[in-house]
């Protein structure tokens, strides 16, 4: 996926031995194909796909197309390789989509912790830590202007809640089985090579297609976009760090930033885009910043792209797929 194969080819610059597995299925070729499918641009993210899967196969990094709902299969798989890191990533991408497809959601994100955590918990003298994602939307509602950690967690829609359960079951096994674990909460992720969507990538191609921007609400609403340089800084740092195991960290840039400021900076290359506003949903809760402080003391984690700059360099990119030289 978007996150996994940029981390599986900083981890092999880093000389780590890395193996990939995935289906390809969800938000992947797969599904690109799917006569089904609504997503729009899908000649483009086929590119995306294709673009990522041959850099795979550049860096020697094994990718095994298997399905890690098949308990049998995944187990066999691990089991071959033994591996001593997990970074769990399966799962549905976008909260949008569990919305549309609850039992699609649980089955790609629920079930396949689930057959990982009970390999984990045969094979305990093999594994060092398994790293899980989760996700800024267990918080809900923020509570206050900026959510740390120990914040509570009342997340709105499904998409959350799994999220959250998942945390759970992590957690739960660790004090069952003493299964050592990080736990990871990113939030408005954007970078090359994305195909999930999110409201930096819509922007960025509406302007490029010379479509409309369409907000929902008034443009007050606050995310902590991360570009994906830092987030795969962030999870390098939990990486063997006695520090990060058992621990939950909030791995963002750390500061919120409203959809209207987003708006101004894609507005910088396209001053004229026509902008729509639309009701809010009711089920996307308030956000705002995500205190990295703990990943800052703790693990040495420094993010380097404020939105500004990761959207300068998005944009670009983004220019250099639609006018190739």
């Amino acid at each position: 996926g978007f996150i996994g194969h940029n981390l599986a080819l900083h981890l092999k610059s880093l000389e780590a031995q890395v193996s990939i597995i995935d289906s390809l299925m969800v938000n992947n070729l797969i599904s690109l194909f799917d006569s089904k499918s609504t997503l729009p641009n899908k000649k483009t993210y086929r590119k995306f796909i294709i673009e990522r899967l041959d850099l795979i196969e550049e860096n020697e990094i094994p990718l095994y197309t298997v399905d890690a709902r098949n308990e049998k299969k995944l187990h066999n798989l691990l089991s071959d390789f033994k591996p001593n890191i997990i970074i769990h990533l399966a799962a549905i991408a976008h909260a949008n989509r569990s919305i549309r497809n609850p039992k699609s959601c649980f089955e790609h994100s629920t079930r396949t912790l689930e057959n990982v955590l009970e390999w984990a918990r045969k094979n305990y003298n093999d594994l060092q830590q398994l790293i899980y994602f989760s996700s800024s939307m267990v918080y809900g509602n923020f509570d206050r202007e900026i959510v740390t950690e120990k914040s509570p967690c009342n997340p709105l829609g499904i998409y959350g809640a799994m999220k959250l359960a998942g945390e759970k079951l992590v957690k739960a096994y660790n004090h069952a089985f003493q299964l050592p674990y990080t736990i990871i909460r990113p939030s408005a992720l954007y970078g090359e090579r994305c195909i999930s969507r999110r409201v930096s990538q819509i922007f960025i191609e509406n302007v490029l297609h010379g479509k409309p921007l369409k907000i929902n609400g008034d443009g007050s609403d606050h995310l902590d976009f991360t570009f994906i340089d830092d987030l795969i800084q962030g999870i390098i740092c939990t990486i063997s760090n006695p520090n990060g195991i058992n621990q939950t960290f909030n791995i963002t840039y750390g500061k919120g930033r409203s959809i209207k400021e987003l708006l101004k900076i894609i507005q910088k290359y396209h001053p004229n885009t026509e902008v729509i506003y639309s009701e809010r949903n009711r089920l996307v809760p308030k956000r705002g910043t995500l205190s990295i402080n703990k990943a800052f003391s703790e693990i040495g984690y420094r993010p380097q792209f404020s939105l500004e700059k990761g959207i300068d360099k998005y944009y670009n990119w983004y220019q250099s797929i639609f006018n190739p030289s």
